[in-house]
């Protein structure tokens, strides 16, 4: 008897987890910034969610070959590797820039040493953040405007590589912005 009873839980169970209409699979939410129009959109389950328009990225454009004062936004596929909810800027998001595609482009264009390159390799083996202080630069991610002129913002690329947002957009984009998320950046 006891036999047959855990049969039929096991069946219920299995028809629960596999029919149940409320199981669905992971939600996948990241960011992506294109550069040429200005703008970010977050992306969850291949949707919009969000669009913040009048975005602003480094005064000098964005590249794939950005170096330290460059004035770059870096070009390619990052994460959020820590936040920092009170900074100069509102709020930060920062990257794990420089990372492996960075910092092996860099090697390969002979921009960094080998050397440099295995320090950034290092930290990104031990899951740590990169060190953002190599000839590639740091300190990038994510920002508000704090006390800045939003003139200014709504008329040029201002940033030294990062993405600045309205303190209003930041806000925005803060309620789905996590450690680890995706950002797309071209």
């Amino acid at each position: 008897m006891l036999k047959v009873h855990l049969i039929a839980v096991i069946f219920s169970l299995t028809t629960v987890f596999l029919f149940a209409p409320d199981c669905k699979a992971e939600t996948k939410t990241w960011i992506v910034v294109d550069t040429t129009h200005l703008h970010l959109k977050v992306i969850q389950n291949d949707n919009v969610q969000l669009l913040l328009e009048n975005i602003s990225i480094g005064r000098y454009g964005a590249s794939k070959h950005r170096m330290k004062g460059s004035n770059q936004t870096p070009i390619g596929t990052f994460r959020i590797a820590w936040v920092k909810p009170d900074s100069r800027f509102y709020r930060f998001f920062g990257f794990n820039y420089p990372n492996r595609e960075a910092a092996d482009l860099a090697l390969a264009e002979n921009r960094i040493s080998l050397e440099v390159w295995q320090t950034i390799i290092d930290a990104i083996e031990r899951n740590g953040i990169p060190p953002q202080d190599t000839p590639l630069g740091g300190y990038l991610g994510i920002h508000g405007l704090g006390k800045g002129d939003l003139t200014i913002h709504a008329t040029y690329n201002w940033t030294n590589g990062c993405i600045a947002l309205t303190n209003d957009q930041i806000d925005m984009l803060s309620y789905w912005l996590k450690p680890g998320m995706r950002v797309e950046i071209y």
